[in-house]
């Protein structure tokens, strides 16, 4: 849904055998970030853990992840292209940081 919106957009299992299941989080995301890619997660927790981290520190990038993972699809989709133009800034402003991607608005939350 977010590629029909215009976003360009490279899910783990078009990279990755098995849906990436046997890759850790800490290799995709630093795969996606020699890309030039920005990642995106569900799962907030992973600026708290060093290992899953350490990539975006590392290249001094940016991170983004839902701030509730019991959204349904299309209301990950409305929530992400709300903040669009947040995004794109926060992307431009360069990290190393994490960001929580809330209704209406991003919020910094690492480091």
């Amino acid at each position: 849904m977010l590629r029909e919106r215009g976003w360009t957009v490279h899910r783990i299992g078009e990279v990755f055998s098995s849906d990436g299941q046997e890759i850790s989080d800490e290799e995709w995301i630093a795969h996606g970030l020699d890309q030039g890619w920005v990642p995106l997660s569900k799962d907030g927790r992973i600026k708290t853990r060093d290992h899953e981290i350490e990539p975006v520190l590392i290249r001094s990038a940016v991170l983004f992840y839902l701030d509730n993972q019991q959204l349904r699809s299309g209301e990950m989709v409305e929530r992400l292209d709300v903040c669009r133009e947040a995004i794109h800034r926060a992307v431009a402003r360069g990290g190393p940081a994490a960001y929580a991607v809330r209704a209406n608005r991003i919020d910094r939350t690492w480091p």
